[in-house]
């Protein structure tokens, strides 16, 4: 792309790309410390999973009675909540059942309350644009975006990878983990009018007929092999497996997310048919797959799933992050619990793309082995590892040092000021 040379380019301390959990907490984070940020989105609202996927249902951030996770994620749902008129729950209290300790929340209302503190953060919010390429010269970052009017260029101090795909980082040129098999994605829809549940020994020989005609698949209302009520359970969130592999590019994203609808068309004619509720009506659909997993940067550190299992103590850990390796195969769910008392940590390494300068890595693409990213991808993890990036990329950006050269207790510093719990305070 060719710029006029009166053309003058745009300059950031920090660019965030990706607004998900991760990159609403990076980019609060930075422009609260005080850095001229620049937050670009490729879709129309902030909250990626939470709000384009429709899994509005933020965890872990405490275990057993003790918080694990605060600073700007913990906000964020607080806040929330707050304005839906709903208490936040008790931390003190801890239910066996992981899940149910998530914190449920309004996606319309987090989206609407994330863009407000991003702005009051004095954050440049630019919806509708994505990466088109990325180069570092010199001592700063060389970004081409694509908006809706075209190509355009600004530089950026230090880069935040935040797509969920380590999108940033391969255009980067920098090394990158894919998966030999990537966890299977979820297709959230909202049903409503469900009446009843028919008990399995009615359904099951129905649906094993139908599934032999190539009507209904076993993925498609649940997560195992044969007949499932999880999808009438649920109502239609998070209750079905999407082929994900190559998700992390527009092409292999473009194959999930039509697989997606087909499969929730799929369910809704066979529930509305076989499912006794007539009134059964499917009456919202996420604008885009929940993606799992699809590809991973090369870090400087990696989690292994000992490490994770284990609750290493990383000597330059910044956050923490529990929840069971919930690893989802295409036929079922690989469960590896973990014990209250442990609890792991995510180290700076992990966030810093090897021989990359200047860049980093937060939310579900951090360095971590298949065990430990399916226990690391979770939302209430991708706020802390977000914000950790948000306070070494205003640090690095202000002073001129690269973040792996950081003094760890100046970056610990700066997230107990804005409210994070780093691993020396539990």
């Amino acid at each position: 792309m060719q710029t006029r040379t009166s053309e003058k380019i745009r300059y950031c301390d920090v660019l965030v790309i990706g607004a998900g959990p991760a990159g609403i907490a990076a980019a609060i984070q930075a422009g609260r410390a005080g850095s001229d940020c620049i937050l670009v989105e490729k879709n129309g609202m902030p909250g990626g999973t939470i709000t384009a996927a429709g899994v509005a249902a933020p965890g872990l951030f405490a275990v057993n009675g003790r918080q694990i996770i605060g600073g700007i994620g913990w906000e964020l749902v607080t806040k929330t909540r707050r304005e839906c008129g709903e208490p936040m729950p008790d931390t003190a209290r801890w239910d066996p059942v992981f899940w149910k300790n998530e914190v449920r929340i309004n996606p319309l209302v987090f989206a609407a309350v994330c863009e407000q503190e991003i702005l009051a953060a004095g954050v440049d919010l630019r919806y509708h644009t994505m990466l088109a390429a990325l180069s570092f010269q010199e001592d700063r970052w060389l970004v081409e975006l694509c908006g809706k009017d075209g190509l355009y260029r600004i530089t950026a101090g230090v880069v935040i990878d935040c797509t969920g795909d380590a999108n940033a980082v391969a255009i980067a040129g920098l090394e990158t983990v894919i998966p030999p098999r990537c966890q299977p994605a979820t297709y959230s829809v909202r049903l409503s009018g469900v009446k009843g549940i028919p008990s399995a020994e009615k359904l099951a020989p129905v649906f094993e007929e139908e599934r032999r005609k190539g009507t209904i698949r076993a993925s498609d209302l649940g997560w195992g092999t044969g007949y499932s009520s999880l999808f009438m359970e649920r109502e239609g969130v998070n209750a079905n497996h999407i082929p994900a592999d190559g998700a992390y590019g527009s092409e292999g994203r473009t194959r999930t997310e039509i697989e997606g609808r087909a499969s929730a068309l799929r369910a809704w004619h066979f529930l509305k048919q076989y499912g006794g509720s007539p009134d059964l009506e499917m009456n919202f659909a996420a604008s885009e797959c929940g993606i799992r997993e699809s590809r991973t940067i090369r870090g400087d550190a990696r989690v292994s799933d000992e490490d994770y299992q284990n609750g290493r103590i990383f000597p330059d850990a910044l956050c923490f992050g529990w929840y069971p390796m919930d690893r989802h195969e295409f036929d079922r769910i690989d469960v590896r619990p973990l014990e209250t008392t442990v609890l792991p940590t995510v180290p700076r390494g992990a966030l810093l793309p090897r021989k990359g300068r200047r860049i980093a890595a937060a939310g579900r693409i951090i360095d971590a082995a298949p065990g430990a990213i399916a226990g690391l991808r979770v939302q209430a993890v991708c706020f802390a590892t977000g914000q950790a990036c948000g306070a070494m990329a205003h640090l690095a950006a202000s002073s001129g040092v690269d973040m792996r050269d950081l003094p760890l207790e100046e970056i610990r510093e700066l997230l107990r000021r804005h409210g994070a719990i780093v691993p020396e305070e539990v």
